[in-house]
């Protein structure tokens, strides 16, 4: 993507009028990730310019059906058409990635299949390390930028996550991860409600994947029919929370078009290609905040962030930093969701604790603030009355039990 072009895209995602979706699915694969993280910040934009954006997590440009065929003759395994008894040539969605279309096997299971659009990854390659480029000449007048939402951290992990979705063999390793960690913590924290799409690896490969056809809604479909239940959103918000917080090890792009609500009322986490794996000292530290702010306790809510930086905070510097923060938070026990986004909190928050403690949040960081940013955007969009942060309370307080997560007390037990 070239400098003109990124502003040419930036005026489409900020002006109030509609965006023009065509066109910015035109500019490639980039364009359109870039997109669909806007398409989650509410506390930017307008719910209505949100929503139209949010039809590029299921409603991307598809590929031409005779090109379908061709496509997966020449990419996918060989004698691929003969394992199966039809396969529909309308696409059944069509994201940024690739596109899926219903089939049945010959031993009549009712499938998937998704197939790379063969164009995107030179064209994303290209337009990464272009955007790079002239960020780092940014970047090298706004040093500060670099802490405080800093785009090449963004932009690798966009480009991160992407590349790996372009390898269609990494779902099946994604989805297999977090399986062994389902299973393996499943005595001290069951996850019941979490289950994965059944894959044919002897019928896949990088650019061609079968797997199960789901029956059921996504969260964005439950959201488009006003029935997505709050209970619901918690239950998601205890299993993903856990991957976030307690494990470090979650789905990198958990957006509402990537959770299916199955017929038995479990969560099937879908794309599973982007997995992301963050630091201990990232996810405790982001826990232990959140932790603290769900009880209130701001003072230690504040004193936590601390650990993300390498400088001894004492005196006035001390005292400025809790006093900024403290206006930050004013009244925030109070003020429902929809009257203060998490995410437009969290922003002014990694701003405070980088200019007045030199924390620093780097890339390692992002993954996780990402995810609570589609937690926002969820919330907002479903239930804008309630208070997010208390609500997750009860779950935080099972993940530091359940998931042993911080220091043991003098009976090495971890703390309530």
């Amino acid at each position: 993507m070239r400098l003109l072009t990124f502003l040419r895209f930036m005026r489409q995602i900020l002006k109030k009028s509609p965006a023009d979706l065509e066109w910015i699915q035109k500019q490639g694969l980039l364009s359109v990730k870039l997109a669909q993280i806007f398409a989650l910040r509410s506390d930017i934009l307008s719910v209505e310019k949100c929503q139209q954006l949010q039809s590029l997590y299921q409603h991307a440009a598809t590929i031409p059906s005779e090109d379908v065929f061709a496509n997966i003759d020449t990419r996918g395994p060989q004698g691929f058409r003969n394992a199966f008894e039809w396969i529909d040539e309308k696409p059944l969605a069509a994201a940024s990635v690739g596109q899926v279309h219903k089939a049945r096997l010959t031993n009549g299971d009712d499938v998937v299949i998704k197939i790379i659009k063969s164009q995107n990854e030179k064209q994303f390659r290209r337009d990464v390390n272009r955007m790079r480029r002239w960020l780092k000449i940014f970047l090298f007048f706004s040093p500060k930028l670099r802490k405080v939402g800093n785009p090449i951290a963004l932009l690798n992990h966009v480009a991160d996550y992407t590349t790996r979705e372009l390898d269609l063999t990494n779902e099946i390793a994604g989805a297999n991860e977090l399986k062994g960690i389902q299973n393996e913590i499943k005595e001290k924290f069951p996850m019941p409600l979490l289950r994965f799409p059944k894959y044919y690896p002897d019928i896949s490969n990088k650019h061609v994947l079968v797997s199960e056809y789901i029956r059921g809604e996504s969260l964005e479909d439950g959201i488009n029919a006003g029935n997505l239940e709050w209970e619901t959103l918690l239950q998601l918000f205890r299993i993903h929370g856990a991957f976030l917080f307690g494990i470090g090890t979650f789905h990198g792009d958990l957006h509402p078009g990537n959770c299916i609500i199955d017929e038995n009322g479990k969560f099937v986490f879908i794309d599973n290609g982007a997995i992301c794996h963050a630091p201990k000292h990232v996810n405790e530290t982001l826990f232990s905040f959140f932790e603290h702010l769900s009880k209130q306790q701001l003072t230690e809510a504040f004193d936590a962030l601390l650990k993300m930086s390498k400088a001894d905070l004492e005196g006035v510097k001390l005292q400025r930093y809790h006093a900024k923060m403290s206006e930050i938070y004013e009244n925030f026990e109070s003020k429902p969701v929809g009257e203060q986004s998490l995410t437009q909190i969290m922003m002014k928050t990694v701003r405070t604790a980088v200019e007045k403690a030199k924390a620093d949040f780097g890339e390692e960081a992002f993954p996780i603030i990402r995810a609570l940013m589609y937690l926002d955007g969820l919330v907002i969009r479903t239930h804008p009355d309630v208070m997010l942060i208390q609500s997750m309370g009860p779950y935080l307080e099972e993940f530091r039990i359940g998931l042993e997560i911080g220091e043991k007390d003098d009976d090495g037990e971890f703390s309530k």
